[in-house]
């Protein structure tokens, strides 16, 4: 007779093809949680997220909001008993913008399958998440009935605009959310087919500078030479903020930064250097990394800022004429290492921002999101469950890696339940390109994500027994 892991997993299996279906139906609602016109779709996202957690078994699914949040979605199957270990299963519905459509191969609402990938917005980043918990729950359940574990599952609906109201909701619903260790399917994997358990996140902050110079555009053959172009006032005031190797340059920015110890920069060197990354992420030829160059380049990824300028406003190419704009403005972010404070960092950017502005030009800074680093040393009991419950699923070892991106909700929530242990996986891979054109998602290892899940049941309530 197969063990009830074997039941569990061989479900699983045989709902490979709705699993993909189940994805490919999520990803066709354009979830953008960053757009007003998109309010609509976010809630049908929240709508159809409910209606998943349901079909496979979760019980008392609602969506919740607080003060004017879009929709979270949360369910939960709570039969395993007092002894068993709760685990929350966290995932976003909600996605980014597509970007620029014409830079993507297909429609990024139209989820494609290509050379054992699936194409569109979200199916990495993070529907994949949602559906994996979904599809691992009701494995267990569809073949045994019930779960080694007490599980609750929670959809976020803006996580892609920073949580803004997570404090709020962790407030309103704390009871609600209560567990033992939460597992985070909103990380990536190490390589195509090796997994990955996610130690560290870099921090955010978010500002938009606007320089303004003039009421309104002038001629600039009649006024070029004398009047100063904001454009290029803006160019000079962000090379101003990095050297020439790209590290951010601004007073104290960095003062309250924790450098990794000694343990860490030992897994990261060992890790190796840039062999196979620029072509991972599509550098073109001649293209050079930058970055501190005392430092691994794993290290600068993840345990130290960064600075991108995500958009800028003058005026389009498509109709320009001969004149100087009256003003323009650039959205900056920043990644912030461990021990940055977003607060104090904002305060550092304006000082900066006040203090190099040239000629004079009326200068505005507006900030929009704000959250710290995360990082964690990956033992114990569950992170020892999760390197075995991975390692069964893909039949390979995982990495313990950090990640330069931010997830905002691992710390408060961490926090709020006292530090419990955050397991952070998830089906990224360098070929992903998450919030880029063409995002998109390896199907196979999607399968193994969803197999270790299942491991992952039963490797926690045996580890806490």
């Amino acid at each position: 007779m197969p063990t009830l892991v074997e039941s569990a997993l061989a479900a699983a299996g045989s709902s490979t093809a709705d699993a993909l279906a189940e994805l490919c139906a999520l990803a066709r609602i354009p979830s953008i949680s960053a757009s007003a016109e998109h309010v609509r779709e976010v809630h049908a996202s929240a709508d159809a997220t409910a209606a998943l957690l349901r079909s496979h078994g979760l019980e008392n699914v609602r969506q919740l909001r607080v003060n004017d949040s879009h929709p979270y979605v949360l369910g939960e199957w709570l039969h395993a008993g007092p002894d068993a270990p709760t685990v929350l299963l966290y995932a976003h519905h909600d996605v980014q913008p597509p970007g620029r459509l014409d830079r993507w191969t297909t429609d990024p609402f139209v989820p494609t399958e290509r050379d054992g990938r699936l194409y569109g917005r979200g199916t990495a980043d993070d529907k994949a998440g949602a559906v994996a918990h979904a599809e691992a729950v009701g494995a267990w359940l569809s073949a045994n009935g019930s779960i080694p574990c007490n599980v609750r599952i929670l959809v976020e609906g803006e996580e892609e605009i920073g949580s803004p109201n997570l404090e709020a909701f962790l407030n309103a619903h704390a009871d609600e959310l209560r567990a033992d260790v939460f597992v985070l399917a909103d990380a990536g994997q190490w390589d195509v087919g090796v997994p990955g358990i996610t130690y560290s996140l870099r921090g955010l902050v978010g500002c938009d500078v606007k320089l303004r110079a003039l009421k309104g555009p002038l001629h600039s053959g009649i006024s070029g030479g004398a009047v100063p172009d904001p454009v290029q006032g803006m160019a000079r005031l962000l090379s101003a903020m990095t050297d020439e190797n790209g590290v951010v340059t601004i007073e104290g920015f960095a003062d309250d930064l924790i450098a990794p110890s000694a343990v860490e920069r030992e897994r990261i060197v060992a890790l190796g250097g840039e062999r196979g990354f620029a072509a991972a992420y599509g550098l073109l030829p001649g293209v050079s990394v930058i970055g501190d160059p005392n430092a691994p380049l794993y290290e600068r990824l993840w345990r130290q800022s960064a600075l991108t300028v995500i958009g800028f406003d003058a005026h389009p190419i498509k109709g320009s004429s001969n004149q100087i704009v009256a003003a323009c403005t650039a959205r900056l972010s920043f990644r912030l290492a461990p021990g940055q404070d977003p607060a104090r960092v904002f305060e550092a950017v304006k000082s900066h921002i006040e203090k190099h502005t040239p000629w004079g030009l009326n200068a505005e800074v507006t900030s929009h999101e704000g959250s710290p680093a995360w990082t964690t040393e990956p033992t114990g009991w569950a992170f020892e469950a999760c390197e075995e419950a991975l390692e069964a699923g893909f039949g390979v070892a995982p990495v313990a890696m950090g990640i330069g991106g931010s997830i905002p909700f691992v710390g408060p929530f961490a926090a709020t339940f006292g530090g419990i242990p955050a397991l952070l996986i998830g089906p990224e891979d360098p070929y992903s390109r998450p919030h880029g054109e063409d995002e998109s998602l390896h199907i196979a290892d999607f399968a193994s994500l969803i197999r270790s899940e299942v491991y992952l049941f039963q490797n926690l309530a045996n580890a806490r027994r």
